[in-house]
């Protein structure tokens, strides 16, 4: 027959803490929502013109893309983005310099030969709103331009 003190040591070398796991749980679950939205941060909605199929090239070694973005707003008005980072600016020669500037700070660390910018424009967006990307594109380092297009249409969520 066991006495009350032995029943309690039993007890006690059967149990397993869960606090060591718990938070190590709890600390990915943070991390990987953190993650998600530095993903989607650069995904705006664009619609790119009817009839443009779907093209990537092989990834080179060595070289990082900056994604420049151009975006139909409700007010009839373009806006740029670069990477996750909008531009807001009532003059587009401001947005002009801040394009080069945002893609400058991105490439900086490349060699000069591989220095990609990847422009994405929506389809509603004119020639006349979207020159600024391509001034703004000239005006930094950058040593190549890439066209992002989509085959299929995407429904935007706005």
């Amino acid at each position: 027959m066991r006495s009350i003190g032995q029943l309690h040591t039993a007890d006690r070398s059967e149990t397993f803490n869960m606090t060591p796991i718990i938070d190590i749980v709890f600390l990915l679950i943070i991390f990987f929502l953190v993650v998600c939205q530095f993903i989607e941060a650069e995904n705006f909605p664009i619609t790119v013109p009817d009839g443009c199929e779907f093209a990537q090239n092989e990834p080179q070694p060595r070289v990082q893309v900056t994604t420049v973005t151009v975006m139909k707003t409700t007010k009839e008005k373009s806006r740029f983005a670069v990477g996750s980072e909008k531009i807001t600016s009532s003059s587009y020669a401001d947005i002009i310099d801040k394009l080069a500037e945002l893609i400058n700070i991105r490439l900086k660390d490349l060699p000069a030969d591989n220095r990609v910018v990847t422009l994405r424009i929506d389809k509603d967006v004119c020639f006349r709103e979207a020159q600024y990307s391509f001034a703004g594109i000239a005006a930094s380092t950058a040593t190549d331009v890439q066209l992002a297009t989509l085959k299929e249409k995407r429904i935007s969520s706005e």
